[in-house]
Order: structure tokens, then sequence, then C-alpha cells
């Protein structure tokens, strides 16, 4: 991190390697997939055959959002990222806490949106902690962790990808970016396009979950690795995965699917796509023998997707060649450009 320069949003891959993962408690053989870069849940061998695999995020509510879709987040996003290592999350425990003032009918607008939420994905909600404390602003979550239970051989890492793997990419990118900035920027955007488009770029708040998109995949066989898109984008994202896996990548930005909501956002706020925050962009390496299999089920659960690019054996290469013409390194991005729009946004 740069003297004299904030950074919004994750720490980066440098203090998180050389300082906070020689950080981690006690050492235990047990801990079968430790915190790394790009890797979403940790997995932990149970006994008899199991692991657990859990993992944790915060989440804060989006002004001019009603606190319904701020309990949907929080549920989804926590819930992506067991999905993404092949299992269907089972287990989840949350802690709430409100600012002071918080009425009644929002706390429980709230916790009913977390509860129905859980219940439309099947989770139990295993425990946790709601407060009322002074310092908070707006409803937040300290924390939702999510658990799965599952066969030991049973599960993916974003570790996984091998030479030769096709890449696709649902939705698009950047979907994240367009959602929540076209409700915070909404009167940027109005007169300047079609009312409908602007509707449907506030509709991709509820794409924001790779949930039903990486258990569909996963249903298909031949996966073998999942990455969540979220800070970095989908440039950050396929990064992590190469560098998990030891490999290389060759992608072309000229194959991705581009909702038009997500060009008008991202032009608007002079925003690079590929470098945005993406929760609900999902990226699969998988066997090309079932890519167009693994397609055609995300396309029948109501899924877009698109092979963007194929998996090598050079680890020295890894690129990507934009639509304009020119190559560039996958690197996660110093500045998610998401977070300083949205940050304005709240002035």
């Amino acid at each position: 991190m740069t003297a004299g320069k904030p950074k919004i949003g994750k720490i980066d891959n440098t203090l998180f390697s050389e300082f906070l993962l020689h950080r981690l408690g006690k050492t235990d053989p047990s801990v079968i997939v430790p915190p790394r870069t790009g890797i979403d849940a940790g997995v932990v061998d149970i006994g008899n055959g199991k692991v657990l695999i859990i993992a944790e995020d915060p989440i804060f509510a989006v002004p001019k959002q009603p606190l319904e879709m701020f309990g949907w987040y929080t549920v989804h996003i926590g819930a992506s990222d067991v999905a993404v290592m092949g299992v269907k999350p089972q287990y989840m425990t949350y802690s709430l806490l409100l600012p002071p003032e918080t009425s009644d009918q929002d706390f429980r607008t709230v916790v009913d949106s977390i509860h129905t939420t859980a219940v439309d994905l099947g989770i139990a909600i295993v425990g946790g902690h709601t407060g009322y404390y002074p310092g908070f602003t707006s409803p937040t979550i300290g924390g939702i962790t999510v658990f799965a239970i599952a066969d030991k051989d049973a599960y993916i890492t974003p570790a996984g990808a091998r030479p030769g793997n096709n890449v696709i990419l649902t939705k698009g990118p950047a979907i994240e970016t367009a959602g929540i900035l076209s409700v915070l920027r909404e009167a940027d955007l109005r007169g300047k396009y079609p009312e409908e488009q602007i509707e449907n770029a506030k509709a991709l708040c509820r794409q924001m979950s790779v949930v039903t998109d990486a258990l569909t995949a996963m249903a298909e066989g031949g996966v073998t690795a999942m990455h969540d898109a979220t800070e970095g984008g989908v440039i950050g994202g396929l990064f992590e995965i190469a560098d998990a896996s030891g490999v290389g990548m060759k992608i072309d930005e000229s194959l991705f699917i581009y909702p038009e909501e997500v060009r008008m956002v991202c032009e608007t706020f002079a925003i690079d796509p590929v470098a945005a925050i993406a929760e609900g962009s999902l990226l699969i390496t998988a066997d090309p023998a079932y890519a167009g299999k693994i397609m055609a089920a995300l396309a029948g659960a109501g899924i877009q997707s698109s092979v963007i690019g194929t998996v090598t054996g050079d680890a020295s290469v890894r690129v990507m060649k934009r639509i304009d013409g020119t190559t560039v390194p996958l690197a996660i991005p110093v500045q998610d450009p998401f977070w300083p729009v949205f940050f304005e946004s709240l002035v």
C-alpha cells in the first residue's frame, strides 16, 4: 500500500502475503485449504472422509436501496463463497450491528429478509450476534460465516485450473458495479439513456450472486476451478485463479458477454469494466469436453455465459487481449475503480 495514498477495499496482495499470512494462529494439519489469495473458503478435515468448508464476508447496506436487499445480499454473498467450492451451502451465522436509532420496523425487515433468503437457499442459521452500537450509521454485517460439510473428494478450489481447460465467464463483467452505481447515481443516467435500460441496470443487483451459477456448473461435471470475480473484477479474478493454480491464461475480452447496462454505467463513470468489482460474475475453468454442457445448463437456469479463453501450461504468460486490440497482463488492480465512485456518491 503506497504511503499517502489510502486504498479503499481489500488489503493489497503484498501486505496479505508478507504480513497477514504469517499470522494465522496455531498451525494445524487438519486445515487442508488455508487462506490464500484467490481462495474463497477454507477447508478443514473433520475425519471420516468428510471436510468442513467455511467462508466469511462483511456486508454493508447500499444507500437508496430497500433494507430487504441488504438481507438478500448478506446471505447470497456469503453463500457464494462456499458454492464456488462446488458444494451447496448448508449453515450460517451472522453478526448484525445496528445504529442505536434503528427503528424496530427496520430491524425486523433486515432479520426477516436474512431469514427468508436463507430459507430460499436451504441454509440453516445456527448462531450469531445482534446489537445496537454507536459509530454505525447504517445496518452492517460485521461478518456472515457460511459452512458446508462435504465428502473429502467432492469439492474443488480456485487452485484447480489445468492446461487445456476452457475459461468460462457468466453474465459478463462488472455486474455489481453496474447494479449498485445505477441505483446510487441514477440522476447521472437520467436523460442520457432510455428509462428501460436504467431500470435493467438497477435490476442487476438481483444478479449479485453466483450460488445458482456455481452449483449448476458443478452438477454437469468437468469443472476444475471456480472463482467469484469480486474486488478487482474479472481481470483480478483471472489472475487469482492462474496464480493459485500455477498456470498461464490467454483471455480475449471480445468473447465476453457485455450487457448494455454494464457498458452504460462504466462509460458514464469512466470505469474499466474488467477491473471493477463483479459479484455475480462467475469464472469457471473446465474440461473443454464439458464446456458446452455447462453453458447449456446455465442457459437453462437463465444465466448467460461464454468461453473467454484458455488455460495454458506456461505460467509466465497470463494475458488478456482487450477489445481495442492491446494485450495486457492479468493482474489484481492496485485500486478497484468502483470504490472511489461509490464513496464519492455518498458525499
